[in-house]
Parts: structure tokens; C-alpha cells; sequence
């Protein structure tokens, strides 16, 4: 997918001139833009068949992804996606792969494991069928849930309260994982299509020690040959991140295998994803960074569970900061503890920045992708075409069941999030993979924006305006997720924008950079500045924009795109540079606001707005951040 024609924003001689000027650069570094989904789960995953997910699975999910249409696992209505995937990860739970619709179907081949323990799997058995005969698998599916920590703080897998109890009722099932794995690699193997459609293998490791959540997506570019010489490790197995990393370092020694782990969306995990200390409580070390580094080399910043970008009470100055703001843990309890910095990715660069200074090395140097987190088989970003996180509230009657979540969120609570683009040479499983490890990746709350960030110090005056915009940023820079050293003259960097609009969606409001560093002292800094925006609005004495305004009709949830424009081009050069302090810089793109999906809902259901969330939403993507190191 390329960007279309830049707008002329400066005289056309100049132009003209500045297009012959790099006539002559190499462009064999050229990136086209990818949009995927690394995290999709299917009937697979145990908590999905709990949810009423019986019957999409792997070949559904790449079937939908790839534009066909497909039957809803709970409406069974048809449903087709607006815009196909370019590439698709299905990452079902590691933990009981398969099992409950083997349990389900009667087809599961049971161990021995004693007369005892075989009568507390018979009632548990018996259980789980009568409650999904009577509908009620949700309510089941909360003996799998943990109990929040016995007091706040010190290592959550340690803690009396953390139980993996749900995993442990069954006994051994390895041996139905096994299977199941081997159908998830067919699935992928039948659909991967090069240079068309790209599947790739995956999973997800669950940890969720007394609610919080440490979920990493574990995905390989390898296929069925490597991949079938293991089972994907779950939690059940540790709920330590370092022993996972361990596994993936032997494992890759073992098979020849090829991984990276994405850590899941941070804003419920309770501040140890990205603490201070590691998950034990120790001193982040320097060998710690570099091998979280080795296999997390990005992270996913919004899905449907809420965005973890920032927070007020860590960005306020940033109005953009409360975007889709999740409040429930994944626990048996309702209440949510105050925030925790590690939740969030710009309180957490920071920290590696501090860090780094600290003890020589950053273990959060992370890029950003978006991913849904769908547990319907069905990847749907777009708020108008949502087909729900689980399958059960795929429709305006059953977001909030009569029976609700026991933790007290319901499909209210979920915005149609989030995408995955990659910049990568082509539409392969080992280019998307070369493009996660170097981050030149981006995250949006759903739309197809198309957003390409570079850095450096000698861009040419009119580099913004060339034709092939992206030879001169690679030639004369570094994109997204790279960094810059300090120059002999100490200078600012210049940064090199481009953002376009999803063709069929929103205009865009505005562009901004957010940058964040670290002073002599240690102490962390932020600032959000205002780069180019729309409607000839002008900033306040604080750098401030007055709102684009709002199109949105909330009688009809239709807008219409008399506010906005269609894309931003622009060089800026930061204004606050300092040479001896570490800096990131990253791009936030906003759209104008658009329906959100509890208002399509809600005026089916002939409600004034929707009983839970905002009406509208202002859409948006983030970019990998580039760093720069005196």
C-alpha cells in the first residue's frame, strides 16, 4: 500500500527542483506499509470456548482475515470484514490449547491420573457441560480467573493468593495441546500466501499471577517443519517472564526456530510490566536488559481492552492522555487499585531511559504495534464493523449479559482496537519478522493510517515535498524504532513526517510529536507538541490547538468530513534540544472524532447513548520511537 500524491505545500518550481535533487538516490531500502493483527484467539483458547466461541477457529480466523465471508461463532450471522489483513497471527492461550471443545465434543483422550483425581475431573467435566448447555459458560469460566494479591506489592507469583487452580482440574491434557498445535500450524500453512496474505504462527503465554497482567504473544516466522518440534510453553509451566525468555533461548538453540514475545497491552498489569524492578522484585541488571531486549524488541499499546499510552496522572499536560482508559483487572474481584506507572509505555521509556543512564543499558527500547485481542476468531478494528471481544457480546442485547463478567467489564466497556503496520520490503513472513526486530512498526486504534517517521541531521530544506519522500528519509536518516548518535556540532535533529488518511475513513485533526528525556540529575521529563494540524486553527501561548470540532450526528452515528484534511507532510526540528540528555521522540496522529461502537449499538437498541463509554471516539497511531543517545 503506497501513500498517494503529497499536497503541494510549497511553490511548484521548488518542488520540481527538490524532486530532481534526489532523483539519484538508492532506493533499495524502499518499504511498502502492512496492516495485521499478532493477536487473535480462536475456539483454541479455553477462555473463548467459554465465552460461546464454539466453532471459529484457526481456518475461520485466516478466512475472515483475508476478506472472505464467514459465519459468527454466536449470531451466526454473516459477517465480512471491510478491508482484508495483509497478515494475521492466531495466538491462542498456550494454557489447555484445545482442550475445552475436545471436552465439549467427547473427543479428548484422558490420563490416568487416579481413582480421586478422576472423580474431581468427572464433576468438573460434568460442570463445564452443564454450563454451556444452560449458557452459562461465562459463570465457569471464573474458577480460571485469579484472586487479587493478599497485600499490594512484592512479587505477585509468590503471593498466597496466586492460583492456577482452572489450569490444574483436567490433569495432564499436553497431549490434546500437541494436536491442537498441529491443526493451528496446518491452518497457517494452507493460508500463507506470500506477497498476497501472510500467516504466521503464534501464541500466547498467559501469566496473570493475582490478576496482573504479564501476557507476552509469542510468534515465529518459521513454519511447520520447526514449529512442529515443540508445544508452545504456557504459564502453566512458569508465570516468570525470564523463564519464558530461557525456554525461547533453548528452544531456538534446539529447533533452529527464529522468536520474538510481544508483551500484551500493559494498562492491567498492575505496574509490572514495565516496573522499576523485575517481576521478583530485584534490581533491573544489565544482562536483564539486554535479553528482555533480545526477545521483546516491541510492544502492543492498544487493543480492544483500552490503550496504554499514557494516563492523566502521569501525562497532565497531554489532553489527549484519558483515550480509552480500561478499569477492570482480570480477577475474581471488581475493584481496580490506583494506577501504576509501569501500566503505560511513555511512563515506561522513560523509565528505560533513567535506567539506562543507571546501569548502561535500556530495557525498554521497545517499538509500538496495536492488535485486537479478539476472542472471536474475528479480527474487527473498525467501530462501525465490530464483532465483539468475546463472541457472546457480539450484539447490542448481549454486551452486557444478564449473567456479567466477573470482573466486571462487559462488550460497553470495548472500543473496535487496535492494528499492527509494519514497513517492510514485502508481504512475507521473514520481512514482517526483520521489521518487528528492527521496529520499524506502528500501532492504530483500527483506521489505516499510514504513518512513516524519520531522523536525522542533514535532511535536505525541502525533503518534506519530494516525490520519493521515503528514499530521502532512509537515505539521509533513520526511521521509526532507530537511533541517532550526537553529531561534532551538537545540533538539533530534525524529524521527517508523513501521515495520510485511511482512505475510507476520517480526515486527520492534527500531528504531533512527544518526546521525553532524561536531565542530569536522572530526573524524567515530557513534553507534546503541536507539529502541523488542520482548519487554520492557531496555538495558544502554551502550544495549545482549540478542538477540531466534532461532525459526529449522535441520532444517526454518521459524520461527515467538512472538518480535518486528508494528510500531513512536514520537517520540525525540536526547539527544546538539549545534547547531554537521552531523548525519544515518537509521532501520535489524531483523527477527527468519529462514532464509536456503543453508539451504533445503543441507538439500535433506541437508547439516548450508550449506558457505558464515550459516543464518539477520536481515533489515532502511534510510531516506534526514535531515540537519541549523547
Amino acid at each position: 500500500m503506497k501513500f498517494g500524491p503529497l499536497k503541494v505545500l510549497q511553490p511548484l518550481a521548488l518542488v520540481m527542483l527538490s524532486v530532481s535533487c534526489f532523483a539519484e538516490i538508492d532506493d533499495d531500502r524502499q518499504t511498502q506499509v502492512y496492516f495485521g493483527d499478532t493477536h487473535l484467539h480462536t475456539s483454541y483458547s479455553f477462555d473463548a470456548f467459554l465465552n460461546n466461541n464454539f466453532s471459529a477457529d484457526p481456518d475461520t480466523a485466516y478466512r475472515w482475515a483475508k476478506g472472505e465471508p464467514v459465519i459468527h461463532p454466536y449470531n451466526r450471522a454473516r459477517v465480512q470484514i471491510n478491508t482484508p489483513l495483509d497478515f494475521l497471527v492466531v495466538s491462542d492461550h498456550a494454557e489447555m490449547l484445545g482442550v475445552m471443545r475436545e471436552i465439549r465434543n467427547d473427543t479428548i483422550q484422558w490420563e490416568d491420573i487416579g481413582w480421586y483425581a478422576s472423580i474431581k475431573r468427572w464433576l468438573a467435566v460434568r460442570a463445564l457441560n452443564n454450563a454451556l448447555d444452560d449458557d452459562l459458560g461465562r459463570a465457569f469460566f471464573a474458577r480460571f480467573l485469579p484472586q487479587s494479591a493478599a497485600e499490594k506489592g512484592g512479587d505477585p507469583v509468590a503471593d498466597v493468593h496466586n492460583n492456577i487452580n482452572g489450569v490444574a482440574i483436567f490433569g495432564d491434557t499436553s497431549g490434546t495441546s500437541k494436536d491442537a498445535w498441529q491443526d493451528i500450524i496446518a491452518a497457517a500453512e494452507k493460508h500463507n500466501d506470500p506477497g498476497k496474505f501472510t500467516s504466521i504462527l503464534g501464541w500466547e503465554w498467559s501469566s496473570i499471577p493475582t490478576g496482573a497482567n504479564l501476557h507476552r504473544v509469542v510468534l515465529t516466522p518459521d513454519g511447520a517443519d520447526k514449529a512442529s518440534q515443540y508445544i508452545p510453553y504456557g504459564s502453566d509451566q512458569s508465570q516468570y517472564p525470564e523463564d519464558l525468555w530461557q525456554w525461547l533461548d533453548d528452544t531456538a538453540a534446539l529447533s533452529g526456530s527464529r522468536f520474538i514475545a510481544i508483551p500484551h497491552n500493559s494498562n492491567i498489569s498492575k505496574g509490572y510490566m514495565f516496573g522499576a524492578t523485575t517481576v521478583k522484585g530485584q534490581p533491573i541488571t544489565a544482562d536483564y536488559a539486554r535479553t528482555r531486549m533480545q526477545w521483546e524488541p516491541i510492544t502492543e499499546v492498544t487493543q480492544i481492552k483500552g490503550d496504554s499510552e499514557t494516563h492523566p496522572q502521569f501525562s497532565p499536560d497531554d489532553e489527549f492522555a484519558d483515550f480509552e482508559t480500561y478499569e477492570h483487572y482480570i480477577q475474581t474481584t471488581t475493584s481496580k487499585t490506583p494506577v501504576s506507572r509501569g501500566d503505560y509505555v511513555r511512563p515506561a521509556l522513560k523509565e528505560g531511559l533513567a535506567l539506562g543512564q543507571k546501569i548502561g543499558v535500556n530495557p525498554y527500547k521497545f517499538g509500538f504495534i496495536g492488535s485486537t485481542d479478539a476472542h472471536s476468531g474475528l479480527s474487527s478494528p473498525e467501530e462501525g464493523n465490530f464483532w465483539g471481544k468475546m463472541a457472546k457480546d457480539s450484539t447490542p442485547e448481549t454486551k452486557a449479559p444478564v449473567l456479567g463478567n466477573p470482573t466486571g467489564a462487559d462488550g460497553w466497556d470495548m472500543s473496535a482496537s487496535g492494528l499492527a503496520a509494519v514497513w517492510a520490503k514485502e508481504n512475507t513472513r521473514d520481512a514482517i519478522y526483520a521489521a518487528f526486530k528492527r521496529k520499524e512498526t506502528y500501532a492504530t486504534s483500527g483506521p489505516r493510517l499510514r504513518v512513516q517517521l524519520f531522523g536525522g541531521w542533514n535532511f535536505p530544506q525541502s525533503a518534506a515535498q519530494a516525490e520519493n519522500f521515503s528514499a530521502v528519509g532512509y537515505e539521509y536518516g533513520v526511521p521509526m524504532g532507530g537511533d541517532l548518535q550526537a553529531n561534532e556540532l551538537n545540533t538539533a535533529p530534525s524529524f521527517l513526517m508523513r501521515a495520510v488518511k485511511d482512505p475510507l475513513d476520517a480526515n486527520l485533526d492534527r500531528l504531533q510529536m512527544v518526546k521525553g528525556w532524561v536531565d542530569a540529575n536522572g530526573e524524567q521529563h515530557e513534553r507534546v507538541y503541536n507539529v502541523a494540524w488542520s482548519d487554520g486553527r492557531e496555538l495558544d501561548a502554551q502550544g495549545k490547538l482549540p478542538p477540531v470540532g466534532n461532525t459526529v450526528d449522535l441520532t444517526s452515528a454518521r459524520y461527515t468530513n467538512t472538518i480535518g484534511q486528508a494528510e500531513f507532510t512536514v520537517q520540525w526540528s525540536d526547539p527544546d534540544f538539549n545534547p547531554k540528555q537521552a531523548a525519544f521522540y515518537y509521532v501520535r496522529v489524531l483523527q477527527i472524532p468519529t462514532p464509536r461502537n456503543g453508539l451504533f449499538d445503543a441507538l439500535a437498541l433506541q437508547l439516548d447513548e450508550p449506558p457505558k463509554g464515550a459516543a464518539t471516539i477520536q481515533e489515532r497511531a502511534y510510531t516506534s520511537p526514535i531515540w537519541y543517545q549523547p
